[in-house]
């Protein structure tokens, strides 16, 4: 198949962040943040997002420890994308994606801005520049 847009996820259980990405350009875009329902994602809301933007695939970011093992989020970063899958059908990939968080944040501190909301979804953006560098 070939890859030209994508979007990306940041998964967390408070807030998903959101981006986009093109193969065309392997740019990154920041889109959204989402905040959970009752710690479970908002499929409405992803499901719109993916209605307007149409992927061709779904970057998940999964969360390792920096020697690559698993942490406890890793596997709930996993079972999101399983449902990613299983909900539209899109192939799912999955990216390491260790201080991805701690980058975005050190952005936004260079801009004077500290918000979690920006922080999630740069970190999304971050995810999917991540694997436009190592997939284009």
């Amino acid at each position: 198949m070939n890859i030209q847009s994508v979007i990306g996820f940041d998964y967390g259980e408070r807030r998903i962040g959101i981006a986009t990405g093109q193969t065309v350009t392997a740019s990154a875009t920041p889109l959204t943040t989402l905040n959970a329902i009752n710690q479970k994602p908002d499929w409405n809301e992803i499901e719109k997002i993916i209605k307007e933007w149409k992927p061709d695939a779904l970057i998940v970011g999964l969360p390792l420890f920096l020697d690559g093992g698993d942490s406890e989020m890793t596997e709930k970063a996993r079972r999101f994308s399983r449902q990613l899958e299983g909900r539209f059908h899109l192939p799912v990939h999955l990216i390491n994606e260790s201080l991805t968080s701690f980058e975005a944040e050190q952005h936004l501190t260079k801009k004077n801005q500290h918000n979690k909301q920006e922080i999630d979804k740069i970190a999304a953006a971050i995810i999917v520049q991540s694997w436009l560098e190592q997939n284009t």
